[in-house]
C-alpha cells in the first residue's frame, strides 16, 4: 500500500509552533493549491490543505515563510474522525509533511527600528 501526497501551492498564512505534552515543537501551515483545469468562468479555483509540520522542518518554516511563498510539500494523507455528543460522526484529513522545498519565498518585511528588541 502507498500513502504519498505532493502539493505545490503557496502558503496562505505564517505557521505557528506549538509543544506537544512531551515538548516536541509543532506547527500547521494552510497550502493553497491550484486545481489543474479552469473553471466555467476560465478561472483556477484552489483547494486549501492543513499541513502538520514537525520538530526541525516545523522551526525552518515558521521562521522563513510568509503568505504568498510558494512551496512543495512530500509528505503523507492521514486521516481523523471524531464523535461529538450528538452522535454524528465527523471525518477531517490533513496532510502530514516530511519534506518542505522553498521554491520562491517571500521577503520577510523588517520591523520598524522602534520596534526592535535592544
Amino acid at each position: 500500500m502507498l500513502n504519498f501526497m505532493v502539493l505545490v501551492g503557496k502558503v496562505k498564512e505564517i505557521p505557528e509552533i506549538r509543544l506537544t505534552a512531551a515538548g516536541t515543537k509543532i506547527a500547521t501551515m494552510l497550502l493553497e493549491v491550484d486545481r489543474g483545469f479552469r473553471n466555467s468562468n476560465g478561472e483556477y479555483d484552489q483547494d486549501v490543505f492543513n499541513v502538520v509540520l514537525w520538530r526541525g522542518v516545523a522551526e525552518t518554516c515558521a521562521d522563513l515563510l510568509r503568505p504568498g511563498s510558494v512551496v512543495a510539500v512530500k509528505g503523507r494523507l492521514q486521516a481523523h474522525n471524531y464523535e461529538p455528543k450528538e452522535g454524528q460522526t465527523y471525518y477531517n484529513a490533513e496532510i502530514v509533511a516530511e519534506k518542505v522545498s522553498f521554491i520562491s519565498v517571500k521577503p520577510i518585511s523588517n520591523p520598524p527600528l522602534a520596534e526592535m528588541a535592544v
